[in-house]
């Protein structure tokens, strides 16, 4: 291999769990030769700094960087510039931990195909067992697809980018607190003729915290996750297409209020959890769609 490798992590005001997510990931750079860590820190302040520097134990390959502009588009910009035209950058988040050979299957895969981006699995794991109302509505539930299938959009909590074939994409700032940005760059880059491949034997696990799984944690991520959908759609669209697009995101919302309204109550009079759950996540996935339609977001990241 003679791209460089670097693995970008970004963190944002988690000291707690900054050290363990470190060690993890030097791990991984053991399984690769010449790979490196890439730890940029978005908050005001370089607050992170001397967790990295403690975690890191002087290991020259693990790299600190602070950017201060507020937004997870902002980072992830930094992160690609850090590491250069020619690099190969894996992306993971701060609270996930790496399959035993995550980082260099992910590796072979692009090898093998060619891709300009593969993305892998993201499973959610819990401390104690969630709410049996969380787990059958499928709340923490995604998609997984063979290994070799091509995508047309992906997460940035398990993705390698192939930078000599990014080019000078970006990660749109105008999402950097509203969430939203990752799905707008890996469509544009699949729109312009990148392959994105999916590699399902590279997993990653999140770690999800017990004030995230909660009932109304996962109701409002429901929402902001329509919202987001809606809100790409509509901003991808040609200029001219746009009050087309708007129509089309309205209309899959109103679709998703209406089918998950009918099966929440057919929930609640048949007294089956399941229904009730997956309706009131399709109720409002569709909310969420026909606010992001019209202009209204969330921001998730809002500091």
């Amino acid at each position: 291999m003679t791209q460089p490798v670097w693995v970008g992590m970004l963190t944002y005001r988690r000291p707690e769990g900054l050290a363990e997510a470190v060690g993890m990931l030097r791990a991984q750079l053991d399984l690769v030769p010449g790979a490196r860590l890439l730890v940029v820190d978005n908050d005001e302040q370089p607050s992170a700094a001397s967790a990295v520097v403690e975690a890191a134990g002087g290991d020259v390959r693990v790299v600190y960087v602070h950017e201060p502009t507020p937004g997870i588009a902002a980072a992830r910009n930094r992160a690609l510039a850090e590491a250069g035209p020619e690099a190969v950058v894996v992306f993971i988040d701060d609270d996930e931990q790496p399959s035993q050979m995550w980082l260099p299957t992910l590796l072979a895969c692009w090898e093998e195909t060619g891709a300009a981006a593969v993305v892998g699995p993201v499973l959610s794991t819990f401390d104690d067992d969630p709410d049996p109302w969380i787990t059958a509505g499928g709340f923490f539930q995604r998609l997984r697809h063979p290994t070799g299938t091509v995508v047309t959009t992906a997460a940035t909590n398990n993705l390698l980018l192939d930078m000599t074939r990014v080019g000078d994409l970006r990660f749109d700032l105008g999402f950097g607190l509203s969430g939203g940005s990752d799905t707008v760059f890996t469509r544009t880059l699949s729109a312009a003729g990148g392959r994105i491949v999916w590699c399902d034997e590279a997993p990653v696990h999140d770690l999800v915290p017990a004030d995230r799984a909660t009932r109304s944690w996962v109701r409002a991520r429901a929402s902001r996750i329509g919202n987001s959908d809606s809100r790409v759609q509509v901003y991808l669209a040609p200029a001219g297409r746009r009050p087309i697009a708007r129509l089309r995101a309205t209309v899959r919302g109103l679709v998703r209020v209406l089918g998950g309204s009918a099966r929440l109550v057919l929930g609640r009079l048949a007294g089956s959890p399941a229904h009730h759950a997956r309706g009131t996540r399709t109720l409002l996935r569709g909310v969420g769609m026909l606010r992001g339609a019209w202009g209204s977001y969330v921001t998730e990241y809002a500091r």
